[in-house]
């Protein structure tokens, strides 16, 4: 099948540029999935989940946050959110949404947001949830639990959880392929500035706030998928009562699947190939109902 890649730069309201990529086939697509990428990694590492969806005939999009990507690189700025912080890199998700609609009007709309992507996805929803159809969350966390200055993670701490590890990142996937990559990318493992790092948990307490979460479209379809060795939901203890506080919300459709014995990158994981075969599923239902 031929895959279009296509690299396009768009002006956050602010001024900010944002790098985006489209993925797409020659065939009409059934819907949009744009990808939010995760902590100190870029969206070309989500290009095999692109093509898969591509190939079931949806067009993709992906963008990189703030103090993320080839730009921060160029710029010095890598791993720094600047002024506006984690909330910034929400409204850039905002922009990203609208283009992608714009671009392709008419078409059921659906992120799918990974890791601190996630945060900024539950973040995007108490604001503008209306603007998607269905939202899929991976490697996901209730964030006033995960919050350092709370808990005490960090990557450090999410790598001792690992038997025998390998790495100082062996917490992201038991394919050692994946965590070696990782370190020899130069867009990947930077470390945020304090300040961002904590925007992300100050911005992000409204997600904990049952009135916010009234805001939400009660109808918006959510999948949340993990593994149930995934340091950044406390191994579930964290992960548990998100999916917890979603359904007290009044959610209609929460559905959620763990995978044993996964870690982290539920999508870069030795199962791959069944979480996204799963998440196809998932997305034929949602988008097959609108």
């Amino acid at each position: 099948m031929t895959i279009q890649e296509q690299r396009l730069t768009l002006t956050a309201d602010d001024g900010q540029s944002i790098e985006v990529i489209c993925w797409q086939g020659r065939t009409k697509p059934r819907a949009i999935v744009q990808i939010v990428h995760g902590m100190a990694e870029h969206s070309m590492r989500y290009r095999h989940v692109a093509e898969a969806l591509v190939a079931a005939d949806y067009v993709v999009y992906a963008s990189e946050h703030r103090g993320h990507g080839m730009l921060a690189r160029e710029l010095g700025t890598l791993g720094d959110f600047g002024p506006r912080g984690f909330q910034g890199l929400v409204d850039d998700m905002v922009r990203v949404t609208r283009h992608a609609e714009d671009s392709h009007p008419g078409l059921p709309m659906v992120m799918l947001a990974h890791s601190m992507g996630s945060m900024a996805a539950q973040i995007y929803l108490l604001d503008h949830g209306g603007l998607l159809d269905a939202v899929a969350l991976s490697g996901t966390t209730a964030l006033e639990l995960l919050d350092p200055r709370v808990s005490g993670w960090t990557v450090e701490t999410a790598n001792a959880t690992v038997p025998d590890a390998q790495s100082p990142v062996d917490w992201l996937s038991r394919d050692p392929a994946v965590p070696a990559a990782y370190i020899a990318d130069p867009l990947c493992a930077f470390p945020l500035t304090e300040a961002s790092l904590f925007s992300i948990f100050d911005t992000g307490l409204r997600t904990a706030d049952p009135a916010q979460l009234a805001r939400m479209p009660k109808d918006l379809p959510m999948y949340l998928f993990t593994g149930d060795s995934d340091p950044v939901n406390g191994m579930l203890a964290w992960f548990d009562p998100l999916v917890a506080r979603l359904r007290k919300a009044s959610m209609r459709d929460v559905s959620t699947h763990v995978y044993g014995g996964a870690r982290h990158e539920v999508l870069n994981e030795t199962n791959r190939d069944e979480v996204i075969a799963n998440l196809l599923a998932w997305l034929a239902r949602v988008t097959g109902e609108l």
